[in-house]
């Protein structure tokens, strides 16, 4: 969720939100539960899951280049005693220049 510009005009920010604790679970719900379940191994069943989407989005400061974007997601989700996160991101699709980043301790994920 690094650096990311929007103040050119340039790519979006959206997120939709997925309450399921007394409804059908759409599509989407039903293919994170699986992801989970697949990685750990384990039982899941979601109650709520945030999907949020950075679409082209620029790297900081636009203002030096707004062609090179990224476009990811973070999905966040919880059966009301665990909770996870899942860092999606286009495949080929990181084009930043990390070698222009302030910082040059750069990672892709989480720790």
């Amino acid at each position: 969720w690094d650096n990311a510009d929007f103040s050119r005009g340039v790519g979006t920010t959206f997120y939709q939100e997925f309450s399921t604790l007394n409804t059908a679970k759409p599509p989407f719900v039903r293919d994170v539960e699986a992801k989970v379940q697949r990685y750990l191994r384990s039982s899941y069943s979601a109650v709520w899951t945030l999907k949020i989407t950075w679409e082209k989005a620029p790297i900081y400061a636009a203002w030096t280049d707004t062609q090179k974007t990224v476009t990811y997601q973070a999905v966040l989700t919880t059966d009301g005693f665990r909770s996870y996160i899942l860092m999606l991101y286009q495949d080929g699709g990181m084009q930043w220049d990390y070698t222009r980043l302030t910082s040059t301790n750069v990672l892709i994920g989480y720790t």
